[in-house]
């Protein structure tokens, strides 16, 4: 039985999975707004009833996305061992990779990004604010930090920060400024905050 249940979760994702590669790969081609639940269903290979039960709405791939790119930050922090550091570091390094995706990848970015502000949970879900004021907290906890800053107000800025930084980015062409020094100067001056 156990290997029955491995093998249905095994196929959940999978098919999961294929979802959300059709969605990415029909938004890219022509805008979140113009590619149809219908057409992703079918490019997946799966009934529009099942496409529902696992995105119940279009929208539910903006949050995916957002997700699997918080995902991928905490892989590559984990890999670099970056916990290591000081808080300061990794809230450098976490807005870096960050920073890091959305160039290496400016199409997927403009066309999701955008998406996501507008009708997508991003500035409403907290996920991203919450592991800001989660390195902010642990900043104040050794002390590098100010005691009395308040870490979710601070996650709170920093991650507004972070979506106005990439929506004006997104919002010309070429790219206005570099992403990667435009973040990292804004973080230089919320840590002196932080610390003074």
């Amino acid at each position: 039985m156990p290997n029955q249940l491995g093998r249905r979760e095994r196929r959940r994702l999978e098919i999961r999975d294929r979802l959300y590669t059709a969605a990415m790969e029909l938004i890219l081609e022509r805008g979140f707004e113009a590619a149809t639940m219908d057409e992703i269903a079918e490019r997946a290979d799966v009934a529009r009833a099942t496409a529902f039960n696992y995105f119940p709405q279009k929208a539910a791939f903006l949050y995916e996305w957002g997700q699997r790119r918080r995902e991928r930050v905490a892989e590559v922090m984990a890999a670099e061992h970056a916990e290591q550091g000081s808080a300061a570091d990794r809230l450098r390094r976490y807005l870096a990779v960050l920073a890091e995706q959305n160039t290496a990848n400016r199409t997927a970015t403009v066309r999701l990004m955008d998406a996501a502000i507008r009708l997508g949970d991003a500035l409403h879900e907290p996920s991203l604010d919450l592991k800001l004021a989660e390195l902010v907290d642990a900043g104040r906890e050794s002390g590098e930090f100010r005691s009395d800053v308040d870490s979710a107000q601070a996650g709170t800025l920093l991650a507004a920060a972070y979506f106005t930084a990439v929506l004006r980015w997104i919002g010309a062409e070429p790219e206005p400024f570099d992403l990667p020094a435009y973040l990292d100067g804004m973080l230089d001056m919320a840590l002196r905050g932080l610390v003074e």
